[in-house]
């Protein structure tokens, strides 16, 4: 159905990954070889929409997927949760309005929303505090733990009136919308539709991925075909669980001057302002895909995209612009763009840059900037660069935009990063909030090319966006939100990192130069109201350990099989998760990224 409009998407996003690989390497120190191997990944560098092949990235197909069950089991699974369990919230777009909109009272409110505030009890953390372990943040009283069905999350979210108003409100949170992988490509049920049949499959799109297993390794959570504009209610959908997450909105990549990405990203900003008035857009011209030397054709297209209501504007109302691999220009191309916004079309700017390489180049464009920000790295270890960039831009009188990641995996440019379960998670977000960074950028939301995705996913249901939520309310609120029902948190890969494939795939992917060692570990994140056990199983290996009230993180050897966990207390089964994808000492393709689930959801 989308053979050529989504086709002329595919080379885009194939090059602004790439690029993507070399902006990470910069940040540490492994910029020549990351630069290097991202010239000769063999992405079509065109910038005109004029790939003829569909989407960019596509997954390959897992034997089994890993469990030997057949894709159309588990969709059928998440087709009897219904939408409700894709977007996180209680809103059905069959039982929408006419014209398609959901009833205003729900407009950007989680599915379950606490008590407002919902950290009123907590003790004030200091700014440079870690989070609360060993009942900083919970009552130690079991009889406490809330009781099950009462919400997703370990804590209750504050609502959007209390995380967009006042210093809260001031401490934005964004998430990289990339627009080569929407919730559907064709409508199609999600056995058969354009993610499954080339870009889960080795042999999709005509084998044309198969030297290294496939595109993807991880798609969107399956949503049932639609009907009416099902492209427009699946935007909706994606802004709605990104606002019932506390995200404040999207840093839209900006891959094409034209064609279906051009499309796809003024249909969002237009959902964004339908769906949540609060939920912002922040222009990111991606300087790896855009193919313009001319300034005036770049700020004819922000102009254009800047009209919309949902574009992010700061109070004195200044159009933010934040360029991907901004230093693709020179900071004279850009001073003249953004003259010929203002001049030619009427518009001020707060320009923010985002760099690969922000130590190189922060002096020359400080002049003409009102922040910085920097791709980042996307392991655990390293993150103290941070710290640094932090204070640079604070001492020029600059806003610091910081990224917060999940991992990185990219089959087709054989490298990956060691994310170490959800360490990378926790060690990003902590960046921002001891450091003081002003805004977040979570990198990414929907880079399935990457394996760097927070949005609910086939592999990780909510596992990963639900635990930003914890520690975005901390950033926003400067509180530790109050633990009020036990939660567990299940990660582990689907294979030990040494593994080779069984199947003819030759591009492996190895650890990028900088990042931690590879480990095969499950991580049983646990947050308890009140101390309690923790039984777990891994393959054959049965354990139970003592976790404390509040965040525990406790590894365990990865063994072949399935791995669950459950709490217990005085004797009582409580909370309980499995991550129902095995792990294999043999796999037929490489697959190095972290698989999650969680006790709060049925994902």
């Amino acid at each position: 159905m989308r053979g050529s409009a989504d086709g002329t998407a595919g080379g885009i996003a194939d090059r602004a990954a790439n690029e993507r690989f070399g902006r990470a390497a910069h940040r540490a120190g492994r910029g020549t070889a990351g630069v290097r191997r991202d010239a000769t990944a063999g992405r079509d560098r065109r910038g005109d929409d004029a790939s003829p092949r569909p989407l960019p990235h596509r997954h390959r197909r897992r034997s089994g997927f890993r469990g030997r069950r057949p894709l159309l089991l588990l969709v059928c699974g998440f087709l009897l949760v219904g939408v409700c369990a894709a977007t996180g919230i209680a809103w059905d777009p069959f039982t929408a309005g006419p014209d398609g909109k959901a009833p205003a009272a729900a407009i950007g409110t989680p599915w379950y929303v606490g008590p407002a505030g919902g950290t009123a009890d907590t003790p004030e953390q200091p700014a440079g505090s870690t989070p609360p372990t060993d009942g900083a943040s919970a009552t130690t009283d079991p009889r406490d733990a809330a009781t099950p069905g009462k919400g997703p999350l370990p804590f209750d979210l504050p609502g959007p009136a209390a995380l967009r108003s006042g210093a809260a409100g001031r401490k934005l949170v964004f998430a990289h919308y990339f627009t080569p992988y929407p919730l559907s490509l064709d409508n199609e049920s999600a056995d058969k539709d354009y993610y499954a049949r080339n870009y889960l499959d080795p042999a999709g799109e005509n084998g044309k991925h198969g030297a290294y297993g496939g595109l993807l390794r991880d798609r969107p959570l399956p949503v049932p075909p639609r009907g009416g504009d099902w492209e427009y209610a699946n935007l909706q959908q994606e802004v709605r669980t990104a606002a019932a997450a506390g995200i404040d909105g999207f840093t839209l990549d900006l891959l094409s001057l034209s064609g279906k990405n051009r499309e796809r990203a003024e249909r969002l900003m237009a959902a964004a302002h339908a769906t949540d008035p609060g939920f912002k857009i922040m222009l990111m011209p991606d300087m790896t895909s855009l193919g313009t030397d001319d300034p005036a054709v770049l700020a004819g297209a922000i102009a254009e995209l800047g009209a919309a209501p949902a574009a992010h504007r700061l109070p004195d109302g200044r159009l933010v612009v934040s360029p991907f691999k901004a230093e693709a220009k020179s900071a004279a191309w850009w001073s003249r763009t953004l003259e010929i916004l203002r001049t030619r079309h009427g518009i001020r700017t707060a320009f923010v840059p985002l760099f690969l390489d922000f130590g190189a180049h922060d002096g020359d464009f400080a002049p003409i900037s009102h922040g910085f920000s920097e791709w980042g790295s996307r392991s655990y270890v390293g993150q103290e660069s941070s710290t640094r960039d932090v204070r640079r831009a604070h001492d020029m009188g600059k806003v610091w935009m910081q990224p917060v990641s999940v991992q990185d995996a990219r089959p087709n440019q054989g490298v990956y990063d060691e994310a170490g379960n959800t360490a990378t998670l926790r060690a990003t977000w902590t960046r921002a909030i001891e450091d003081g960074a002003d805004w977040v950028q979570l990198t990414t939301w929907n880079d399935y090319s990457e394996g760097s995705q927070f949005a609910p996913s086939l592999h990780n249901g909510h596992t990963y966006l639900d635990l930003s939520s914890y520690y975005l309310t901390r950033f926003k609120t400067g509180v530790w939100p109050k633990i009020v029902r036990d939660t567990l948190y299940l990660t582990a890969r689907t294979q030990f990192a040494a593994a080779g494939p069984t199947g003819p795939q030759s591009l492996l992917m190895s650890p990028r130069k900088g990042s931690a060692a590879p480990r095969d570990t499950v991580e049983v994140l646990s947050f308890l109201a009140g101390p309690a056990s923790v039984r777990t199983t891994v393959g054959s290996v049965k354990d139970t350990h003592e976790a404390p009230a509040g965040l525990h993180s406790e590894l365990l050897p990865l063994k072949p099989g399935t791995s669950s966990a459950q709490v217990v207390r005085d004797g009582k089964p409580g909370a309980a998760v499995e991550l129902p994808y095995p792990a294999d000492r043999t796999a037929a393709v490489q697959d190095l990224q972290y698989y999650g689930a969680t006790s709060g959801r049925n994902d």
